[in-house]
C-alpha cells in the first residue's frame, strides 16, 4: 500500500474535526495549547514575556497566535480564514411541506458551486447560545450523523429545464425528516438543555464525506473545505515549528472572508490592530517604535488558488500556470485584488528556494475576473509588505475540492522558513533576510 504523509494524515484529521468556523478555531487552539501556547481574553489585562507564545480568539471563529520575541525588530504575519462556503440555517428553521415532510429553510453563505451539494448526506454544526442562570453561554455543536440530504429533481421531471438556474430557496433547501421532525428538539438536545433555552443558533450544513487520498500514487487528495482550512492548518504547524528571536511572529486567522471580511472577526476589522497594540503596550514598546519597525515587517496573505484544470485548461493564463503538487502560489493582480508586488514577490520566492521549495505563479486570464483575499483588506488597517500566496487546487467553493498531496508539507516548510527568517529594509525596496 502506498504511504501518504504524515503532514497530509495531520490536515484530513483537522478538517475532518472542523466542520465549521467555530469548530476549526476551537481545534487550532488545542494545537496551541497542546504546544504550550498561553491562552488570553481581550477583556482581561495581559501580562506577556518574552520568548512565551500566546493566543487569544474573537467570537469564537477568529484567532490569533503570537510569539514574543527577545528583542522587537519588527512583526512577521501569517493570516488565512476559518470560513468555507456552506449554507447557513436561517431562524425560522422548518418548513412543512403538505403535512409529510419537514425541510430546513438555509441560505447561502459565500459563493458556492450549488449543483455538487445534491444528494449526498449532510449534517449540521456551528453553536448555539443557551441561557444561564446569570446570563448566555455558547455552545458548540456538531451532529454528527447523516442527518439530511438536498435531493435532486429526477430527470424525468426536468425536460425542458436545460436552462434552468438554480435557485437557492426553491431547489436546495435539505430534507430533514419526515411530519414528526422537530429541528428545535434536536438543537436543544445537542445543546444539553431544555427546548425553551436555547435562544439563537449559527447553523451551518456541512457534507459528510471524509478527506480521502487518491489516485495512482496516492498523489492527490480530496475534502471539504480544503480553502481555506489547508491554509489555515499550515499557518499553525508553522507557527508552532518557528523559532525567531528578533520578531514578532503572529498567525492570524480569520472569520468572514468569504462574505467580505467586514465583522468584527474578519480582517477588516480591528482584531489585528488591536492585538498589535496590545502587545505593544504590554512590552512598553512605544507606538513610534513600532511604527518604524513596519517596513521591516511583512505579511503572508495564505488563500488556496487554482490550479490548471484537466478538463477545461483554456480557463487558466496562457504564461503562468499552476499544478497540483508544483508547491506554492504566488498571486498577482494588476488591479490590485492581490498584494502581490515584485518586491514582496522577490523576498517570498528567496525564502522559498532557500528552504528548497518550489514556486508558481498565478495570474488570472486577462478577460476572466478573479476573487480577492484577504492581504488589501488586512492592509487597510496595518500596512505592511504583503505577498498573496496559496496552495494549488481543483473546484474551488465546491462542496468537495481537490489538491495535491505534496503541497500542504511544502507551505508548512515554506511558512516555517518565513517566520524563521529575519527580514530587514536597508533601504526603500532592498531587503536583507
Amino acid at each position: 500500500m502506498l504511504k501518504t504523509s504524515e503532514t497530509t494524515e495531520k490536515l484530513l484529521k483537522f478538517i475532518d474535526a472542523s466542520p465549521s468556523c467555530f469548530h476549526a478555531v476551537k481545534n487550532i487552539c488545542v494545537m496551541l495549547e497542546d504546544a504550550g501556547c498561553i491562552r488570553l481574553l481581550e477583556n482581561e489585562t495581559w501580562a506577556l514575556e518574552k520568548g512565551k507564545r500566546y493566543f487569544t480568539t474573537r467570537n469564537g471563529s477568529s484567532v490569533l497566535a503570537f510569539s514574543v520575541p527577545e528583542n522587537y525588530n519588527g512583526m512577521q504575519i501569517v493570516s488565512a480564514h476559518s470560513d468555507s462556503p456552506t449554507f447557513r440555517v436561517k431562524s425560522g428553521a422548518e418548513i412543512i411541506v403538505e403535512g409529510h415532510y419537514k425541510k430546513l429553510n438555509t441560505e447561502g453563505y459565500g459563493g458556492m458551486i450549488l449543483s455538487t451539494w445534491f444528494d449526498r448526506p449532510l449534517s449540521l454544526a456551528g453553536r448555539a447560545v443557551v441561557r444561564t442562570e446569570s446570563g448566555v453561554k455558547s455552545v458548540l455543536l456538531n451532529i454528527d450523523r447523516d442527518l439530511c440530504i438536498i435531493p435532486s429533481l429526477a430527470i424525468h421531471m426536468t425536460r425542458g429545464m436545460a436552462d434552468h438556474k438554480l435557485n437557492p430557496q426553491v431547489d436546495l433547501l435539505p430534507l430533514l425528516g419526515g411530519e414528526n421532525a422537530d429541528y428545535n428538539a434536536l438543537i436543544a438536545e445537542e445543546a444539553g438543555v431544555k427546548k425553551e433555552d436555547v435562544i439563537s443558533s449559527d447553523m451551518f450544513l456541512y457534507p459528510r464525506q471524509h478527506g480521502v487520498v487518491f489516485g495512482m500514487e496516492n498523489e492527490f487528495i480530496a475534502s471539504p473545505r480544503l480553502d481555506d482550512l489547508q491554509c489555515a492548518f499550515s499557518a499553525t504547524e508553522a507557527f508552532l515549528n518557528a523559532e525567531n528571536k528578533e520578531k514578532l511572529l503572529i498567525s492570524a486567522v480569520f472569520d468572514n472572508e468569504e462574505v467580505g471580511s467586514l465583522t468584527k472577526q474578519g480582517a477588516d476589522s480591528t482584531f489585528l490592530t488591536d492585538t498589535v497594540r496590545r502587545i505593544a503596550s504590554a512590552l512598553n514598546i512605544p507606538e513610534a517604535e513600532w511604527l518604524r519597525k513596519m517596513p521591516d515587517s511583512f505579511m503572508l496573505s495564505a488563500d488556496n488558488a487554482h490550479a490548471v484544470h484537466p478538463n477545461y485548461t483554456e480557463k487558466c493564463d496562457q504564461t503562468n500556470r499552476c499544478y497540483l503538487n508544483g508547491g506554492i502560489v504566488i498571486k498577482y493582480s494588476a488591479n490590485q485584488k492581490y498584494t502581490t508586488d515584485s518586491v514582496s514577490a522577490a523576498v517570498f520566492g528567496e525564502i522559498c528556494r532557500k528552504a528548497e521549495v518550489p514556486v508558481m505563479i498565478f495570474h488570472n486570464r486577462s478577460d476572466m475576473a478573479g476573487g480577492s483575499t484577504l492581504g488589501n483588506i488586512s492592509n487597510g488597517h496595518l500596512s505592511l509588505n504583503t505577498v498573496d500566496i496559496g496552495i494549488p487546487q481543483l473546484a474551488m467553493h465546491s462542496c468537495v475540492e481537490t489538491a495535491g498531496e505534496k503541497d500542504t508539507a511544502y507551505m508548512v516548510k515554506a511558512m516555517t522558513a518565513f517566520y524563521n527568517a529575519d527580514i530587514r529594509q536597508t533601504a526603500d525596496g532592498m531587503y536583507t533576510f
